[in-house]
């Protein structure tokens, strides 16, 4: 646990939200909706009125779907800064999916898109309250009005009024206070989009995202003015944790991509944001490699000269330096999570020199577990365990020292809501908790990198040659003189999402 006063995650939010108070906080990419950290702060002292008005108490759960906007970040960080649990639900679930997570997590609020509502119902949502839009924080539906009680008493315009009445002169950077709470309490409830049957809930402390943010500090990845472009969802743990609330910690800005994010959008989005570090999963890298690369490399001349000692060093140094461009040029690193990245793709940009790092995680682990900077990271492995934040080991290793990869530390959920039967077979005796990947750690010097290669058929892939030699299996897993490697293995539970 982190017990260092400055690692609360409320301290770390009343402490950034004063030092920053005019800076922009978050905005939606392409429109001229954009925050201050003081019109944040003002936005959820307004959401903590309404809480109060419906009912919600202490670790009460509230849920959030829809796509990334600047209403999302408020409600996210109001719920949690106000003492209660946050549930997010990926936008792309299903009407039954998400009914299902709003009355598993027993939710007492909603906040919705205004789509996604016309596919639910409030009678079916068991201990839902009242339910609001993103779109202005309008109120779609309620239970709470009645004997005596009116429909407008719950809706946001009444929260307004008490807010204007509490500040007549707005708010300033000594009004910030939140009530605080220990690190060990429910941040959020993060489902997980399980291939079997429903998902189940991840228990997520708020000791495990202030171990991110710590890690962000600390690693030189946020900053006082840093620039994040999120497209990837907030609901997901890998987006949130680092494009939102590590961004948000240091008084960084983050731009909010709300829609599909087509390589020609973020292309556009990273040439005028110009972000200071960049989150991705493979899928959008890879696509941007083809966009950007694969013709360039087809060509017939740039194919000859690439055979030729030296003057190939010429082309892949001109190639690298328009990638960077495209990206906005003022990146440290890219970083990959989420799933395996094309080695093809990899090992070109190793080849290249392309500032590119990729990191290991899941949902129980909010996400990191492995991860080293772009400058030492070694192509086709994921890094390191995070140093004084998580630890790893391999299970039952076989001959080649090949076995189930289990963790422990700062990062690590505190089970699966309401489901004792699934935290205690994915918890060791030992307390450990057990990923489901294969893998192997190499030590060289103390160095250990973890893998990320997930068996998904039935074929194993190889493993370096020099490291450990599978001369029938071709694909690796690991790389250099210390790395680690994984492929993905469900004996225990169902395939869980990263």
């Amino acid at each position: 646990m982190l017990t260092d006063p400055d690692w609360n995650f409320v301290h770390i939010y009343e402490r950034s939200f004063r030092t920053n108070w005019n800076l922009e906080a978050v905005s939606d990419y392409g429109t001229s909706n954009t925050l201050t950290y003081a019109q944040l702060t003002e936005q959820i002292t307004k959401l903590h009125i309404l809480f109060r008005l419906c009912g919600v108490e202490k670790n009460d759960r509230i849920a959030v779907m829809g796509r990334n906007n600047v209403n999302w970040v408020s409600v996210y960080m109001a719920s949690i800064l106000y003492g209660a649990t946050i549930v997010p639900i990926l936008q792309d679930f299903k009407s039954n999916d998400a009914l299902h997570i709003i009355n598993h997590s027993e939710a007492k609020l909603l906040f919705v898109s205004d789509l996604i509502w016309e596919g639910l119902d409030l009678e079916q949502m068991v201990e839902i309250n009242a339910v609001f839009s993103l779109t202005g924080f309008k109120l779609l539906g309620t239970r709470l009005a009645g004997s005596g009680a009116r429909k407008e008493d719950f809706a946001w315009e009444a929260a307004e009024e008490l807010f204007k009445k509490q500040y007549p002169y707005g708010m300033d950077a000594d009004d910030v206070h939140f009530d605080p709470r220990d690190n060990s309490e429910t941040a959020s409830i993060n489902y997980t989009s399980g291939t079997t049957g429903f998902s189940k809930g991840v228990l997520t402390p708020c000791n495990a995202l202030a171990g991110n943010i710590k890690l962000g500090f600390e690693s030189g990845l946020i900053f006082p003015g840093c620039r994040h472009v999120a497209f990837l969802p907030l609901a997901h743990a890998y987006g949130c944790a680092f494009d939102l609330l590590a961004c948000l910690a240091a008084g960084g800005h983050t731009h909010l991509i709300g829609r599909t994010p087509s390589p020609k959008v973020l292309l556009q989005a990273f040439a005028e944001v110009k972000p200071t570090v960049i989150l991705s999963v493979p899928l959008v890298l890879e696509k941007i490699y083809k966009k950007l690369i694969v013709p360039q490399i087809s060509k017939r001349p740039v194919s000859w000269v690439l055979r030729v000692p030296f003057l190939d060093e010429m082309v892949y140094k001109k190639i690298r330096e328009t990638l960077i461009e495209a990206f906005g040029g003022s990146f440290r690193e890219v970083i990959i999570g989420g799933a395996p990245l094309n080695p093809e793709v990899e090992m070109f940009l190793h080849k290249i020199k392309f500032p590119l790092t990729v990191g290991y995680g899941m949902t129980e682990c909010a996400p990191l577990i492995a991860y080293t900077p772009a400058e030492s990271f070694r192509p086709l492995s994921c890094g390191q365990a995070l140093k004084g934040l998580m630890e790893a080991r391999i299970s039952k290793p076989d001959a080649n020292g090949v076995g189930e990869i289990e963790v422990r530390g700062e990062n690590v959920m505190a089970g699966y809501y309401k489901n004792k039967d699934a935290t205690k077979k994915v918890f060791t005796k030992d307390g450990w908790l057990r990923t489901g990947d294969l893998g192997i750690i190499d030590e060289d010097g103390g160095t250990e990198h973890l893998p990320r290669r997930n068996r998904s058929q039935t074929e194993q892939y190889a493993v370096r040659v020099g490291i450990i030699s599978h001369p029938t299996r071709r694909q690796t897993c690991g790389t250099g003189m210390s790395e680690l490697r994984g492929y993905r293995r469900r004996e225990h539970e169902p395939r869980r999402s990263r």
